[in-house]
């Protein structure tokens, strides 16, 4: 019989990864990558039952195609550390297993949390993930960011959810948006994008009202206000480290004549 491997990268989450890997004792495999952690990450994993290994971290797509080559299951199911599984989707992901299954890989729901609070609007509501899947069907694109696996079969989706605490503190929020909007930024050069001071001044605000106005923000209250005007921050970070890449090489040129 197929079994499961519920595999979680890590880079110091000594606060969420004991809680993680208590809502995954369905799987029979608990694999947990580790960066090298600094805060005791591995040693909590190493405490809860997972074989812990560590990898240098280059991308998120090339860590996860690592790990899948570590895993010793037929299926294999993908949680961040500050993900909860659901005790609905964590009865469907073991019938899948046990199964026989319909499909080759299946997506969830993600429910997301900011500072404590569920975001259901925002655009933050139809977050759906492709996250268990055969290992031998699957695998990751290369991508700097927003990483997405590629099955090779046919796939469904499962009504059990998970829970997804994104942010909890806006320190939190503060030290990811420069890494991400970085990612997102180097993706976007990467693909021959180019972006205009016309571009980064209409962009953000409009980000602000499609989040609060047509995604609905404004019906969570002030955490959707939060939500929205974080999004435009998002986005003027982005852009601006776009245009400072896309400007780099006539910098670099100029300074050697």
């Amino acid at each position: 019989m197929p079994g499961l491997t519920a595999i979680v990268p890590t880079l110091d989450e000594a606060e969420n990864i004991a809680e993680c890997l208590a809502r995954l004792q369905i799987a029979d495999e608990l694999l947990v990558v580790d960066s090298f952690s600094s805060d005791g990450t591995a040693e909590i994993a190493a405490r809860h039952g997972a074989r812990v290994l560590q990898h240098e971290y280059t991308s998120p797509s090339a860590q996860k195609n690592w790990a899948l080559a570590q895993a010793s299951q037929e299926w294999v199911l993908f949680v961040d550390a500050d993900e909860r599984l659901t005790d609905e989707l964590a009865a469907q992901v073991r019938a899948v297993v046990d199964g026989p299954a319909a499909h080759d890989g299946y997506e969830v729901r993600r429910r997301n949390f900011f500072l404590g609070r569920e975001i259901r609007r925002c655009g933050w509501q139809n977050d759906w993930v492709l996250r268990l899947f055969r290992r031998s069907r699957g695998r990751y694109r290369e991508r700097q960011i927003h990483e997405r696996v590629e099955v090779n079969g046919s796939v469904g989706r499962l009504s059990g959810c998970l829970l997804h605490y994104s942010y909890r503190s806006l320190d939190d929020y503060w030290r990811k948006l420069r890494r991400y909007a970085d990612w997102s930024a180097l993706e976007a050069r990467k693909g021959g994008r180019t972006i205009s001071p016309l571009y980064m001044m209409v962009h953000p605000p409009l980000r602000f009202l499609r989040a609060y106005l047509l995604q609905g923000g404004f019906l969570d209250g002030a955490p959707g206000v939060v939500v929205s005007l974080l999004t435009a921050v998002y986005a003027a970070a982005k852009d601006t480290r776009l245009w400072e890449l896309q400007h780099q090489p006539a910098t670099a040129d100029a300074e050697t004549t």
